[in-house]
């Protein structure tokens, strides 16, 4: 018989505002890295809440994503990533640098409405820390310049907890290759109050959409491309 592998506990970093050690380690070589693999633009840091937590959401199309989101977005607050479990079982590697520079809040996508999972944001967002979430909740299907729909968990949890959320819209990361540029477009904060949980999706929809680039496939040589579109 197969052995179950148990998903990985949540709040394995304490969830809060203040950055780990682990974090600024990473952060201190992992960023001159990624600017050396891709030449990465980002537009918009001034948009980004000075004061208080909030929420990020940004669309989805590949590994590479999430790693712009921390490079992007200050030291303090720490980022916390909702991470599906499965995923994050697999990609081993991928967790354990998430891991090391964010926070963590497991996502079972096989339950719906999940009391545990709203506690967990509830709690990091309640200690000044930020939530990033991909609301789009995948990859497959996805293309460069277009929006799924958006999941209605992030407004809920805007909502609750009256904090922004802040739209950023990702371009050039569904294939990678050795300096390809990609870009990180951070929008204006979405207030939550006096907002509807129908209201805020279709704000921050329509806000990621506005913010998405036209996309068009570069030209020229793409060194390296199988290996590092499929590196995690």
């Amino acid at each position: 018989m197969k052995e179950t592998v148990p998903p990985p506990p949540a709040d394995l970093l304490p969830v809060g505002r203040k950055a780990t050690l682990g974090f600024r380690f990473v952060r201190l070589w992992a960023q001159p890295l990624l600017h050396l693999l891709f030449r990465i633009q980002v537009e918009g840091r001034e948009k980004v809440p000075s004061r208080g937590n909030f929420i990020i959401i940004a669309n989805h199309l590949g590994w590479l994503d999430p790693f712009l989101i921390l490079a992007s977005f200050r030291t303090e607050p720490r980022v916390h990533f909702l991470g599906d479990t499965t995923i994050l079982r697999t990609r081993r590697v991928q967790w354990l640098i998430v891991r090391a520079v964010g926070g963590y809040v497991p996502v079972n996508k096989q339950l719906h409405g999940d009391a545990r999972l709203f506690e967990h944001v509830d709690h990091c967002l309640q200690r000044g820390g930020v939530v990033a979430l991909f609301p789009e909740g995948t990859t497959d299907g996805t293309d460069e310049g277009r929006l799924l729909p958006f999941k209605k968990g992030f407004a809920h949890w805007a909502i609750d907890n009256q904090v922004p959320v802040v739209p950023v819209a990702l371009s050039g990361t569904k294939d990678l290759w050795f300096r390809k540029a990609v870009r990180v477009i951070i929008g204006e904060s979405l207030q939550a109050q006096d907002q509807t949980v129908e209201g805020l999706v279709a704000q921050a929809h329509a806000s990621v959409a506005a913010l998405l680039p036209a996309y068009r496939e570069p030209s020229g040589p793409k060194p390296l491309r199988r290996w590092l579109t499929h590196l995690f």
